[in-house]
């Protein structure tokens, strides 16, 4: 039976959005196309009528993770327009956020795996990073555009180093320690603020 254009884009979109969870959560090697298939309700024998690959899947459900987290974040930005910079840093560096690899960031679930693979994958990852930094640029203090692309740059990675290793130890505590001083040191808030609590 073929499937409408307008279902076909649907099925297209719940592939997609399942990937880039499962993706997370599991890391490439871990979800293998008829899994992904599975969990999206859809037939395996249908992944090639959306996809040319595995790598194009990959490549595709990064931009996605991507999209969905600048979406997030503009949000964020939008409904918090007193201090915008520290909401995002908060929600980021969450205990929430830890534990739900999920629906988090794709550098830090997927960063050294991502280097490992195609130009395409690289390529949606630095179209998601630009966006990150644009978007964080204008949020971030500095005297000049390039002095706050910098600084976007560097909040970025610090946050994403922090998430890393607060998912790397099994000690829950010195957990809470490295999201709660990079929370102080990227946000300026002198450690007052519990980044685990949210």
């Amino acid at each position: 039976m073929k499937v409408s254009r307008e279902q076909a884009t649907k099925n297209r979109e719940r592939i997609l959005d399942t990937a880039a969870q499962l993706f997370l959560e599991r890391g490439f090697e871990g979800i293998g196309v008829a899994d992904t298939m599975k969990a999206a309700g859809l037939t395996h024998g249908a992944f090639y009528g959306h996809f040319s690959s595995k790598e194009d899947l990959i490549a595709q459900a990064c931009g996605r993770a991507f999209s969905r987290s600048h979406e997030r974040w503009s949000k964020m930005a939008d409904r918090t327009s007193d201090d915008p910079l520290s909401s995002i840093v908060g929600s980021y560096l969450s205990r929430r956020h830890r534990d739900d690899p999920g629906a988090g960031c794709t550098l830090a679930a997927l960063g050294p795996d991502i280097a490992r693979h195609s130009s395409s994958v690289r390529r949606a990852v630095a179209d998601g990073l630009r966006s990150a930094f644009n978007l964080l640029s204008g949020l971030v203090p500095g005297k000049s555009e390039a002095a706050r692309r910098q600084r976007a740059i560097s909040t970025y990675a610090s946050l994403v180093g922090a998430m890393i290793m607060a998912r790397a130890v099994d000690d829950e505590a010195l957990s809470q320690e490295i999201l709660n001083a990079v929370q102080a040191s990227v946000s300026g808030s002198g450690g007052r603020t519990n980044a685990l609590q949210r």
